[in-house]
C-alpha cells in the first residue's frame, strides 16, 4: 500500500500537521515515510503545502509529481494543484471554503465540509481533524488509534492537553463523512 500525497491550504489552516501527522503515524506502524514541507512567503495565511509518502515499500523520492491524493483546504490550492492528481486518484476537497466543483472526471472526489463540522464541534481550529479522518477511512494508510497517539505525544502536549478530546471528536467525524 502506498500513499504519494499533497496538503495544501492557506498558513493556519493545519496543513503541515496534517501532513506531518500521517508521515509519524507511518512510522509508527513501521513504514517508510517522507514528509516534504513548502511555504509560501508569510506563515500565516500565506500559501502552504507538504508532500507525504506513506508506503509498505520503498520511497523513491519525497518529491511528488503526481500524487495519488491531493488535499485542497482552499480554492487556490485546489486550482493549483487539482491538474496534477493521477488519473483515478482522489481530491479531498473543504467544501465549507470552496464554492466550486473540481472540473476533472476521472478523479475520485470526496467533498468535506470541515470547517462547518469544527464549528458544530465548538472549535473551528479542528477543520484539519475532521479532513484528516476522511483521509484515513478512504485510504486505509494508518489507524485512526495511531494518529491520536502521535497527536498526544508530540502536538497536544502539557497545556494543550485538554484538546484531545475534541480532536479525536473531529477525527471521527470526519471518517463518519467517507
Amino acid at each position: 500500500m502506498i500513499l504519494e500525497a499533497i496538503f495544501a491550504g492557506f498558513g493556519g489552516q493545519g496543513v503541515m500537521l496534517m501532513g506531518q501527522l500521517l508521515a509519524y503515524s507511518g512510522m509508527y506502524e513501521g513504514k517508510n515515510v517522507s514528509w516534504f514541507p513548502s511555504y509560501g512567503p508569510e506563515m500565516r495565511g500565506g500559501t502552504a503545502n507538504c508532500s507525504v509518502v506513506v508506503t509498505d515499500g520503498e520511497v523513491g523520492s519525497p518529491v511528488i509529481s503526481e500524487p495519488s491524493v491531493l488535499v485542497a483546504m482552499n480554492r487556490p490550492s485546489m486550482e493549483k494543484f487539482e491538474s496534477i492528481l493521477k488519473p483515478g486518484g482522489t481530491l479531498f476537497y473543504n467544501s465549507s471554503l470552496i464554492d466550486v466543483q473540481p472540473k476533472r472526471t476521472d478523479i475520485q472526489v470526496v467533498a468535506v465540509p470541515a470547517n462547518e463540522i469544527a464549528t458544530e464541534l465548538g472549535n473551528s481550529r479542528v477543520a484539519n481533524m475532521v479532513m484528516v479522518g476522511a483521509i484515513l477511512k478512504h485510504t486505509g494508510i494508518v489507524h485512526a488509534d495511531t494518529v491520536m497517539d502521535v497527536l498526544t505525544a508530540k502536538v497536544l502536549t502539557g497545556k494543550k492537553q485538554s484538546l484531545v478530546a475534541i480532536n479525536r471528536a473531529a477525527l471521527d467525524k470526519g471518517m463518519e463523512l467517507a
